[in-house]
């Protein structure tokens, strides 16, 4: 972990800096009592055994002398009213105060929460996240007919809920899952109007649908034409505080990932050794990436989960674990022999 400098503290906002966080995932369990038809990620409850802590400690030392800052909680979601619903939360606080321990910057993304829940995670996260996708009801009797919690006014309430908490926040839209344009500028101005509430809202992923071998019904993949579209209009909608954010994995030729940072785009969100939402995509290599940007102008740099306004707003020991980051030396310049992405076997 040597591999940042002070330059992490710029905003992804300048024109020619694209961002993007060495990060590594562990996914407290894959189980999920909803089933979204599009899904890749989720198993059949009772089909998964949860990350124990020994488990998650030994891929974390691994880790160690890999580039990485961020881990990445991406979990299952465990019914509100479950009996194991408590065990599941204190599962998600201990993996991140393992990862705090450690050195490690955690970020959870484990669906909606309660506010009692969100504010415990807020104690031992440097930022939360949850996907708003798309609001719009129609959504509710067809890919989303057997997902309770992707019901739109209760993630808008998440949102809000993250604002009122002051808690750094990422969110993101779904694109191609069955809305319409007019849905996706109804979703883009909701996170706005949300944002200027509260200034919480750190980044945007528009992240394109594309298919997978574990889907329950395939849909077809999200145009790229329309993507590209897309990141100009939610420029124009977003605050310009709100990095907009697109996944490099997802886009199968590096011009129509020139053409969203182009029309927008300023963050690449975390570059991971597996893609846990898309597991068919790899990520390229971080040295390749960084050439292919640097030969349009653009300079790829590693930033934090957590933004530079958000840093003295948070705990003062959640501060004392980022400071070591702010140190770093001589990341920028060698980002391509420093900082692989570990491929998975």
């Amino acid at each position: 972990m040597k591999h940042f400098s002070d330059r992490i503290l710029r905003s992804p906002q300048q024109s020619a800096v694209i961002t993007y966080s060495p990060a590594y995932t562990l996914v407290p369990t894959y189980e999920c009592f909803n089933r979204c038809t599009y899904c890749n990620f989720r198993k059949e409850l009772g089909q998964d055994k949860w990350l124990s802590l020994e488990d998650a400690k030994q891929r974390l030392l691994e880790q160690r002398d890999r580039g990485i800052c961020e881990v990445l909680l991406l979990s299952g979601e465990v019914h509100p009213h479950s009996p194991r619903r408590a065990a599941w939360l204190q599962r998600l606080i201990d993996l991140a105060e393992l990862a705090l321990e450690m050195g490690f910057l955690p970020h959870t993304n484990a669906g909606p929460l309660s506010r009692e829940e969100m504010t415990a995670l807020q104690k031992v996260n440097v930022s939360l996240g949850l996907m708003l996708e798309q609001l719009t009801p129609r959504l509710q009797q067809t890919v989303h007919r057997l997902a309770p919690s992707k019901v739109p006014q209760l993630r808008l309430q998440q949102l809000e809920q993250a604002g009122e908490l002051g808690i750094p926040f990422t969110t993101g839209l779904l694109l191609g899952i069955g809305e319409t344009a007019d849905d996706r500028i109804t979703t883009l101005e909701a996170i706005a109007a949300c944002h200027n509430r509260w200034g919480h809202i750190q980044e945007v992923i528009l992240q394109p649908h594309v298919p997978g071998s574990q889907q329950a019904v395939t849909l077809p993949s999200f145009p790229v034409e329309d993507l590209i579209a897309m990141v100009a209009i939610a420029r124009q909608i977003l605050p310009a505080s709100i990095t907009i954010q697109v996944p490099p994995n997802l886009l199968n030729n590096p011009g129509h990932l020139t053409a969203c940072l182009a029309a927008g785009a300023r963050d690449l969100g975390g570059i991971v050794p597996r893609d846990e939402v898309n597991p068919d995509y790899e990520h390229l290599d971080l040295a390749e990436l960084h050439l292919v940007l640097a030969q349009q102008g653009w300079q790829l740099q590693p930033r934090l989960p957590v933004y530079p306004a958000w840093i003295d707003r948070l705990p003062n020991h959640l501060q004392e674990t980022v400071a070591p980051w702010l140190d770093r030396q001589n990341c920028p310049n060698a980002i391509a022999e420093r900082c692989p992405v570990e491929r998975s076997p």
